[in-house]
């Protein structure tokens, strides 16, 4: 996602296919399932929220931003071991995404509560409101000159 305003514009397709997709979730081993993403604007900043539950942010998540690019990285290990067996499982994922124009890689803060990992840039000046282009016909041209 390029900027915050896509998810406005996304339209029912995509909802429809991660609608398609729910009932074969449960069927793809935990590492395997994908990682819930919702980015916004909220006041001056763009936030970026990941599910990331049973995870220690300290030590399994590395956040990157390089060229107006935003990485999460995160890898999960889980081992329960009793007296005649164990049992593990692990995986990693990593998302970027680009930030919007603008943002200020340097003002950059995560925090992690509750299983969510939240990124949140602080935003430059706000995007600028598109202008109109006038389409000039052969004909005005041919006044003109």
């Amino acid at each position: 996602m390029s900027a915050p305003m896509r998810r406005e514009q996304r339209g029912l397709v995509p909802e429809l296919f991660d609608w398609l997709e729910l009932p074969f979730a449960a069927l793809r081993p935990p590492a395997a399932q994908p990682i819930k993403f919702e980015d916004y604007v909220k006041d001056d900043r763009y936030v970026l929220r990941a599910e990331l539950p049973g995870i220690d942010p300290g030590k399994d998540v590395e956040i990157t931003v390089s060229n107006g690019v935003l990485t999460v990285h995160a890898e999960r290990r889980d081992e329960h071991r009793d007296q005649h067996r164990s049992e593990f499982s692990y995986g990693s994922f990593t998302r970027s995404v680009t930030l919007p124009p603008g943002a200020d890689e340097n003002d950059i803060k995560a925090t992690y509560d509750k299983g969510i990992l939240e990124v949140s840039v602080k935003r430059g000046g706000h995007e600028r409101e598109g202008r109109r282009i006038p389409i000039e016909s052969q004909t005005q041209r041919q006044k003109k000159g």
